[in-house]
């Protein structure tokens, strides 16, 4: 990173620090009901600042939601413009950095350690939506290390609590399915460590679309600009952060299944309920005086977190294979995981269609994409929907594929997930003899508004206009 940048926020106080100081967080009253109000708040607060809750419903610990409200604010808190978001990540995930194993006395999250095991008396966790199953951790990032090759994984999963020790868990086909997998096959349970309330560039690290045995906490260190102070979870081998508010260690057990769900999930719908795996708690630990995080599902901190990793890890793999590639938007109206939007240098009739076929190929819960040209803002709805009315025609440009991988949580697949792609593209003809000569008035762009525009508006509109 350049030495004049801003530097990074590391810490998640110093982040909060950082937002109330710019007007981007609201202390709540005491008292707030966690069932239902804690979350209706928070939503209604969402993107215009985060919200902090000192202390809901009987509980001294503070809760604080929307992290992450705005795009902007996730460059802010990595220390870089909003158009270097994507390649800033994209360096991290190119160079990852080792973590640095500190001691438990250096460790802030090991402060205190809870002997006595409580989850709904220890931490205030909120019911989100009114036909959830329960109370559910939300901004919980679990770490587990593949019991064969020894690689940690971190993610984020929706865990509910059922007893005072016990959470179901929802596991979709990724890399922490593969490592339960591994365990379950020799009969023994999976060590996991929940990580509640870290810094924001964490956050987004544990969302990165890495491959199998990279370890996400050296993403979030390369973001972080040092490597990542880590230290060893008391009862296993798994490296969580030190800086982190709350730990939760326990263990995934082997041919044991519980009903768990239904939970409001990232597509605006309730994931169903069904029978799957449990955590069992074995300890906690915190530091003195911690904060919990919790994200309302289908929120814009939710959105964001997983909608920017993917981008910048859709990006990399495009471009490594696709130089036409420019630019990717995952829309927030595709919930900021179905529909892509692809900016592209064409150079050769057919392009964007190989475009379209790999980013189907880059992530599964992908179902619509739209290429479009470099003139073409793919963060602005309008623009997009600009080029499709006057760069596509249906017989031509139209992608159809049916039966592939798609998201379990999207309401329109199968019950399996299998679904049907869309692939738009919206590209000028390269031979187009100039039917696409795009309008404009000279000097626009940099005109001087307030140069010309009238200082006495309301009184000259007066005597212009008179009584109505």
């Amino acid at each position: 990173m350049d030495r004049n940048d801003p530097a990074p926020y590391t810490d998640l106080r110093r982040w909060l620090r950082h937002l109330a100081r710019t007007n981007r967080l609201t202390v709540i009253k005491p008292g707030v009901p966690l069932r239902f109000t804690l979350a209706a708040i928070a939503k209604r607060l969402e993107g215009e600042s985060a919200s902090y809750f000192p202390g809901p419903e009987g509980h001294s610990m503070p809760v604080i939601a929307g992290v992450l409200g705005a795009r902007s604010w996730a460059a802010e808190a990595l220390g870089v413009a909003e158009s270097e978001l994507l390649s800033r990540f994209q360096q991290a995930l190119e160079k990852p950095l080792p973590l640095n194993e500190t001691s438990p006395d250096q460790a802030p999250c090991q402060e205190v350690v809870h002997q006595d095991i409580d989850l709904r008396r220890l931490l205030p966790i909120p019911t989100h939506h009114e036909h959830d199953a329960g109370d559910y951790i939300t901004a919980g990032l679990l770490i587990a290390r593949d019991p064969v090759s020894g690689k940690q994984n971190l993610s984020i999963h929706r865990l509910q609590i059922t007893a005072p020790d016990r959470m179901g868990i929802l596991i979709l086909p990724r890399h922490l399915n593969a490592f339960f997998g591994n365990a379950e096959a020799s009969n023994v349970p999976l060590p996991i460590s929940i990580v509640i309330g870290v810094d924001p560039l964490i956050l987004l690290a544990s969302q990165a679309m890495a491959p199998l045995g990279q370890d996400e906490l050296e993403i979030a260190g390369a973001l972080h600009g040092r490597a990542l102070d880590v230290v060893r979870s008391r009862a296993s081998d798994i490296l969580v952060p030190a800086s982190a508010e709350i730990v939760i260690e326990g263990e995934i057990l082997p041919e044991v299944r519980e009903m768990e769900g239904p939970f409001g999930e990232f597509p605006r719908y309730y994931g169903p309920g069904g029978m799957r795996q449990v955590v069992k708690v074995n300890a906690v630990t915190t530091r003195h005086n911690p904060i919990y995080h919790t994200i309302v599902a289908a929120g814009w901190e939710n959105l964001l977190l997983g909608g920017i990793a993917r981008e910048a890890s859709i990006l990399s793999h495009l471009q490594n294979v696709l130089p036409a590639v420019q630019d990717v938007h995952l829309t927030p109206g595709g919930q900021c995981r179905y529909h892509l939007c692809i900016k592209v240098r064409k150079s050769e009739e057919g392009e964007p269609k190989n475009v379209i076929m790999a980013a189907f190929g880059s992530h599964y819960d992908i179902k619509q994409v739209i290429v479009v040209d470099e003139d073409v803002d793919i963060h602005d709805p309008r623009s997009i929907e600009w080029a499709v009315a006057t760069r596509f025609q249906a017989d031509q440009d139209l992608i159809v594929v049916s039966g592939g991988h798609g998201s379990k949580l999207d309401p329109s697949s199968s019950t399996k997930g299998v679904s049907a792609k869309l692939g738009i593209d919206a590209t000028i003809p390269l031979d187009n003899n100039g039917e696409y000569s795009v309008m404009r008035i000279p000097g626009e762009d940099e005109l001087d508004l307030d140069h010309w525009r009238c200082q006495t508006a309301e009184h000259w509109a007066e005597e212009a206009f008179g009584e109505s």
